[in-house]
């Protein structure tokens, strides 16, 4: 096959959630099958290292394409002659969005439909580009492909589509990721958080990933328990994320409190391996590639009892209420002082992470890629 893949996502030192799987589930893709050929469509000057092997031809597709309206030039205007011109066989969209002009075969992946569910959370003219477009593009692709259980559904109720057309691939964890030895753990908490143990938030910083929650809950279990731990946020600020510096400016435990930044894969294992325990209580997932990474350090996880969370969590997950900064408070506490629980959650998160693999996902999206070039 000649397959087109949008790769606008690739960004070295950016990838995120969509990125990472764009990067993880191709990588594979490409090495397994070098009896195809690869167009990688950039929007703008790449990296090397994202072309992975000679069966890949990269392709600069400009304008860069990060605002609705340049989505709509990219996708609908620029795209649909590249793929034309390059003779492809299927294209493949890993980040929500395709080309509806476009007459070639399309698999897209869709990660979540946050915004319809947290409309106000995002820009007007984003709003109305999302809830134009979203539904169009799941209707037009001859695939979709979801990362969850949960999206899956969420798909099928929100736009009427057959569950056939849906198939779920789930997200994986990198081998970067690993248990630390004490030793190990030791030095990194004394860099990271003079010495403490600490619970550790990873991912953008915005009103849907409860940040600002998560430091409430961090006031309460400080004050009800008087732990020398401490909380550490790795990701970059991404939009409306007052409100989480607010909770931290009126937090009586600020000093216990670092915002780490994005971390690079030179850092974030290490943080990740060290902590006392991993928090993702977000309000809504498509999926949670972080719960994976913590679960695969043998680090237990407190997550939310919503969306996607539960079901990539499963019994190794501590499940607290989001909207409720005392019940996250009352997981991290009973962590803290039981080592029973912590020990069993632990263990078995190491092999609840062992359920999702990038190599699985990778068959699973190229499996739908053949599907719609046969169609």
């Amino acid at each position: 096959m000649r397959i087109a893949v949008n790769t606008r996502l690739l960004l070295k030192g950016k990838l995120e959630g969509m990125g990472w799987f764009t990067h993880e589930v191709l990588n594979r893709m490409v090495a397994a099958h070098p009896q195809d050929e690869f167009f990688f469509l950039f929007d703008r000057p790449y990296d090397p290292g994202f072309v992975f092997g000679k069966n890949v031809t990269p392709v600069v597709v400009s304008p860069p394409a990060r605002h609705p309206f340049l989505f709509y030039l990219w996708f609908e205007w620029r795209l649909p002659a590249v793929l034309e011109k390059l003779k492809a066989d299927v294209f493949l969209s890993p980040d929500n969005f395709l080309s509806l002009r476009s007459k070639l075969p399309t698999v897209l992946v869709t990660h979540d439909l946050a915004p319809f569910h947290f409309p106000k959370q995002i820009t007007p003219i984003q709003r109305w580009y999302y809830h134009r477009f979203i539904p169009k593009f799941n209707r037009r692709a001859e695939e979709v492909v979801t990362v969850s259980n949960f999206t899956k559904q969420d798909i099928v109720k929100q736009f009427g589509i057959a569950e056939e057309k849906i198939t779920v691939a789930c997200n994986g964890c990198r081998d970067i990721f690993r248990p630390l030895e004490d030793s190990e753990k030791k030095a990194v908490r004394e860099t990271f958080a003079d010495g403490k143990p600490y619970f550790l938030y990873v991912g953008a910083v915005h009103p849907r990933k409860n940040v600002h929650g998560l430091i409430r809950a961090f006031d309460i279990f400080k004050r009800n328990t008087g732990a020398d731990a401490g909380l550490l946020i790795g990701g970059r600020f991404a939009w409306k994320a007052g409100e989480v510096q607010q909770a931290y400016e009126a937090s009586p435990f600020k000093k216990d409190i670092r915002f780490l930044g994005y971390l690079g894969d030179d850092k974030l294992p290490a943080v990740t391996g060290a902590a006392f325990a991993a928090t993702y209580v977000s309000f809504f997932e498509g999926f949670g590639i972080p719960l994976l990474e913590a679960m695969r350090c043998g680090i237990p996880v407190i997550t939310s009892n919503i969306s996607s969370m539960p079901e990539v969590a499963g019994n190794a997950g501590l499940l607290v209420d989001p909207y409720r900064p005392e019940d996250i408070a009352r997981g991290m506490q009973q962590l803290w002082e039981d080592p029973h629980l912590y020990r069993e959650k632990a263990t078995a998160g190491i092999e609840q992470e062992k359920k999702f693999t990038w190599e699985g996902a990778a068959e699973v999206v190229y499996e739908a890629l053949r599907r719609a070039a046969g169609n």
